[in-house]
């Protein structure tokens, strides 16, 4: 799907609740009230969903959450989507808590293309006072699991002054000994974000650098997403860099983002979109729908507003 400024957007970010098993401070610090069950998409409107975007040229799906795995039947509804026509990768975005061995084993089994794993420090302590639990083991078992299931495995980390960002070179090493990408996120101005400052960019690069001799931006392609990559000699995965405002990406942004709510967000800073649970639940036609979907694709924002703040992290899916 080709939108007004030429982007190719194949990519879609699927939101499947706004729950998690978690209460991290940087995406849920305050108070806040989850949706009701009607609210959310049921399973089979998002898998129509899906379908229909793909005749539009939506190849890519990344399932995320919330914690998507907190959601009963999330395990077959992933089976689901691996199997849509027009759908070439299929991923997932979680905190891993909930996985063990023998469904990670079975989502690659399934042909998972990659997935993802948010874990904050390798310091069990600084782990547990970040998502308010003692979920340290349970990420860092899916992580070693998943590199062991062949799954292309990513850790994610976001930096926060204060709290883990001397975790920078210990978090780092995990790419030194495993065929994992280890990604750093500077922190989003997000809702529920608590008013937390993060690590920028740059000085996550200076610090890398300054760690790591001959490093230098990976060629091999990581991803689909706005993270920058780099590689030292010796090194078995990468590590990345996502910027938490990331306008110098917008020109070849190629995502959309379906919330939980059903709600196709165009960009991640600005509530523009078109509320799809609508139009699926007052029986809109499939060809009418893709219509509506590719009217809004077209019309995708050209970048971030000035001042603009990311919504709920979880409703959005990230």
């Amino acid at each position: 799907m080709i939108d007004s400024l030429g982007r190719n957007i194949n990519y879609m970010r699927v939101s499947i609740t706004d729950r998690c098993n978690l209460r991290c401070l940087y995406c849920a610090s305050g108070k806040f009230s989850m949706l009701g069950h009607d609210e959310i998409m049921r399973y089979e409107e998002i898998e129509r969903i899906v379908a229909i975007t793909s005749g539009l040229g939506i190849d890519t799906i990344r399932v995320t959450g919330g914690e998507p795995m907190a959601r009963r039947g999330a395990m077959g509804f992933i089976e689901k989507l691996v199997k849509i026509p027009g759908i070439k990768k299929v991923s997932l975005t979680t905190n891993g808590t909930l996985l063990d061995e023998a469904q990670i084993k079975h989502l690659a089994d399934i042909g998972l293309y990659s997935i993802n794993i948010s874990i904050d420090s390798l310091d069990a302590q600084i782990n547990s006072r970040i998502t308010g639990s003692d979920s340290f083991g349970g990420s860092y078992r899916a992580l070693i699991w998943a590199v062991e299931s062949g799954l292309r495995t990513k850790a994610n980390c976001v930096l926060i002054k204060g709290l883990n960002e001397a975790q920078l070179l210990p978090m780092s090493q995990l790419a030194i000994n495993y065929t994992v990408d280890v990604r750093f996120i500077e922190l989003m101005p997000a809702e529920g974000a608590g008013g937390f400052e993060g690590v920028c960019a740059s000085e996550i690069l200076k610090q890398l650098e300054g760690a790591f001799p001959g490093l230098a931006p990976d060629s091999e392609t990581r991803g689909s997403g706005p993270a920058e990559y780099y590689k030292s000699p010796g090194m078995k995965g990468s590590l990345g860099i996502i910027s938490a405002k990331w306008s110098h990406s917008c020109q070849t942004c190629n995502r959309v983002r379906l919330t939980s709510e059903g709600f196709m967000q165009l960009c991640l800073f600005q509530t523009v979109g078109i509320d799809l649970r609508k139009l699926v639940r007052k029986g809109t036609s499939d060809e009418e729908i893709s219509e509506a979907i590719a009217q809004a694709i077209f019309s995708k924002p050209r970048g971030i507003a000035p001042g603009g703040e990311v919504g709920m992290m979880s409703r959005i899916g990230g």
